[in-house]
């Protein structure tokens, strides 16, 4: 790889080269592609397996701890379950060409919108393999070309997937390029495709904030990006406490690790007295630690000073800032201050506070008595993700198959003029 420019521009190039015959696919050929290498990676298990065993022998060499090691593992089991994703993903409608709306004009022009892909697509993710057949799968039904630029720590296991899914595109007459892999560790490779906005539609990361942050200052093309998840969960006065028990527990400690689990405890004066020695009797056994404020202190022996940078902090682990608040206004100020727009939620029987907490509060999802871990596409009934936006242009919340389209005016007339 010793000339960056000229290799990033050729896969650039041959992205958009298969984008233009992705718009020509049918959804026959698009289910056909993925059924096919759903059974190719079942058929192929033992070659993925000892790709992925040299990425694993190299991964002290990268400084992954043992739940990034876990992350980047591949069993047969869960070789099933990104072939059956993908099977998964083959049922869900075909996107391209739905009729969004239309209407006939008083001249008799009859004016539609389709939905249409965006055209080419710059993905760069972390470690886990399996996220690049999901994004490929992702991006191809949805009508692009993708460009998959993976962690250094799956390299091996990376190739072996994306010679899978190469070789069963051709076989069911997709463009070959429809999915490429960036095979150079080079970090310098992602700043020569984040200026190629004549090639390139839109650019993807999912990862850590320093790479959010890079690619949001690079790019020369949209991004669809979160930074961070520091979701809130607000128990009002009128919450059913044992719910709120539940759902609180749920939120944080289901699976600590992940962006839409819960990071701040927010609870109304009037029921931590009753609430919060409850909860974090629950909390603890889990293995949580707790930060709060000086009233969350008073009722919690064990819980220690929460610092402001707490109430900023992602910790995407066992660990857990409360505050106690005096109402649902104050709730709803505080996450104006130190959320990240990701997900909050109140728990609440009073119908008054829930509504105005959800039209109030700014956030990609805002829920009422659920757990804040169902901000997900599969949850939601997307049937796969290729992540969750906190932006607002051009997508929000968990984007599926339709966030990955855009639309275009579709005109019939029978000779009018103007």
């Amino acid at each position: 790889m010793n000339d960056l420019t000229s290799y990033t521009h050729g896969l650039a190039e041959q992205a958009r080269h298969a984008s233009r015959g992705l718009v020509a696919a049918t959804g026959e050929q698009k289910n056909a592609w993925l059924h096919r290498a759903a059974a190719l990676i079942r058929e192929r298990g033992d070659e993925l397996v000892a790709a992925n065993a040299k990425d694993l022998e190299q991964a002290p060499e990268y400084g992954l701890n043992s739940a990034a090691i876990d992350r980047l593992r591949l069993t047969d089991e869960r070789l099933e379950g990104i072939a059956f994703a993908l099977e998964e993903i083959a049922l869900l409608p075909n996107p391209i060409g739905e009729v969004i709306d239309s209407n006939v004009r008083p001249n008799g022009l009859l004016v539609t919108r389709v939905r249409v892909p965006l055209g080419v697509v710059f993905f760069i993710y972390e470690s886990r393999p399996n996220v690049t057949v999901d994004a490929a799968a992702i991006c191809v039904k949805s009508g692009n070309a993708v460009i998959l630029r993976g962690g250094k720590e799956a390299l091996h296991s990376n190739q072996a997937f994306y010679k899978m899914l190469a070789e069963t595109l051709d076989e069911v007459g997709l463009p070959r390029h429809a999915v490429q892999l960036v095979e150079t560790t080079d970090r310098e490779a992602v700043g020569h495709f984040l200026q190629m906005e004549d090639l390139i539609d839109v650019t993807i990361p999912r990862g850590g904030k320093s790479l959010i942050e890079r690619v949001a200052a690079e790019a020369r093309m949209p991004v669809i990006k979160h930074f961070d998840g520091i979701c809130h969960l607000y128990v009002d006065k009128a919450a059913d406490l044992d719910m709120a028990c539940e759902i609180t527990v749920n939120s944080k400690c289901q699976r600590p690790g992940v962006c839409n689990a819960a990071e701040t405890l927010l609870v109304h004066k009037d029921i931590a007295g009753e609430f919060l020695p409850r909860v974090a009797e629950q909390l603890k056994n889990a293995g949580c630690e707790l930060r709060g404020d000086a009233r969350t202190r008073e009722l919690i022996s064990f819980a220690t000073a929460a610092t402001d940078e707490d109430y900023h902090t992602e910790y995407l682990d066992l660990i857990l800032s409360v505050r106690v608040v005096d109402d649902v206004e104050t709730a709803m100020q505080h996450i104006d201050e130190y959320g990240s727009h990701h997900t909050d939620n109140i728990v609440t029987n009073d119908l008054t506070a829930a509504n105005l907490f959800l039209t109030t509060v700014d956030s990609s999802a805002v829920m009422v008595n659920a757990s804040t871990r169902f901000n997900d596409g599969g949850e939601f009934g997307l049937g796969a993700e290729i992540g969750i936006s906190t932006d607002r242009f051009h997508a929000r919340g968990p984007c599926g198959l339709k966030e990955l389209t855009t639309y275009k005016y579709v005109v019939h007339g029978n000779g009018q003029i103007k």
